[in-house]
């Protein structure tokens, strides 16, 4: 019984307390409104905005001079000249590696097999160097 008068009265003290901070912090829309203003006629607040944000947003837009159609025949005066990589090549990490064999099927699986006859091919999952 004493436990529960003990949690009662904490809970009334604990009550009292939220309370009070909650009441008191309660502004109207009508305050909040002519605070605003006459925060904005003293010059604390820039018309409503933060203060830097339109400055900052106008210096990272800065916009290019040359037109759409004069960069569009620059890229095409570099593509002609072969300055812009494009499709394959462009995401070539090796040079060469694309380039089609000198050799036709046949003659590779004759080589392979002397090769393997030889003893210079790895057995499968192991070291490839030579013997």
């Amino acid at each position: 019984m004493k436990t529960r008068n003990v949690l009662t009265v904490v809970a009334a003290a604990a009550f009292a307390v939220f309370a009070q901070g909650t009441y008191a912090q309660q502004v109207t829309k009508e305050q909040r409104k002519s605070e605003a203003a006459s925060a904005t006629k003293s010059g604390q607040i820039s018309g409503g905005e933060q203060a830097g944000t339109k400055a900052e947003k106008t210096e990272k837009s800065k916009s290019s001079t040359t037109t759409k159609s004069a960069v569009k025949s620059e890229t095409a005066a570099a593509n002609k000249a072969g300055t812009i990589p494009s499709g394959e090549s462009a995401n070539m990490k090796t040079p060469g590696a694309n380039t089609p064999s000198t050799v036709d099927k046949s003659q590779r699986k004759s080589d392979t097999a002397a090769a393997n006859k030889s003893g210079k091919l790895a057995p499968a999952g192991e070291n490839p160097t030579p013997k």
